[in-house]
């Protein structure tokens, strides 16, 4: 069963805190506030998904050093920054590293709301590639080792023939192991097959 997205609030400032978890609920999200960044580091669970809604500057460790720790273990929960000592190098370095708004107080509430809607479309987003990631990994795990030589070669082009000469067997061995390789990941035509694998390795290369 999944759970529902939840925004996390981090800021050492028990009104702003309050402030942001009031309003944010009342614009129908899940909040969960946290007084400092390693309080949230220390309480968070991968699984959990949503979006960060993260103080820049606070004791102990700033909302930057949590964006750079959260990117060490590869926890990618889009991050909304928002600050009272902004400056330009720092929103430029936040946003590179990923952030999706950066947002000077006082702010407008509906920014905040909008931007927290993005960051929790944008987790959607990534979860379904992983789960599909996920699928594929499991469907292409079941090749052997000699149909992964044969779907390398077929979606080059190459015809049963020439996949054979250049594995050294007969045809009809080849026209057996694509056979297999068809109905383990579930494609109908080599068309939908070259786009499977194109699929596979576009998704392993954006996560």
């Amino acid at each position: 069963m999944t759970s529902k997205p939840t925004v996390f609030v981090v800021d050492d400032d028990v009104s702003v805190r309050e402030g942001l978890r009031n309003l944010l609920r009342s614009a129908g999200f899940e909040v969960e506030t946290f007084d400092s960044a390693l309080t949230f580091l220390d309480q968070r669970r991968p699984e959990q998904h949503g979006c960060l809604v993260l103080d820049m500057r606070m004791p102990g460790m700033t909302g930057m050093e949590l964006q750079e720790e959260l990117g060490l273990i590869s926890d990618g929960i889009p991050i909304v920054f928002i600050t009272a000592h902004g400056d330009i190098p720092m929103t430029v370095r936040a946003m590179k590293a990923g952030a999706i708004e950066f947002l000077p107080k006082p702010f407008e509430e509906q920014a905040l709301v909008d931007a927290v809607e993005q960051g929790l479309q944008l987790d959607a987003a990534r979860r379904r590639e992983r789960a599909t990631h996920d699928e594929l990994e499991r469907l292409f795990s079941g090749l052997t080792p000699r149909e992964h030589q044969v779907l390398q070669l077929t979606i080059r082009g190459l015809m049963n023939k020439q996949v054979a000469g250049e594995l050294g067997i007969a045809e009809v061995t080849v026209k057996v192991h694509r056979h297999n390789i068809m109905q383990k990941l579930n494609v109908r035509s080599l068309a939908n097959l070259v786009h499977l694998v194109e699929k596979y390795e576009s998704l392993r290369k954006g996560l």
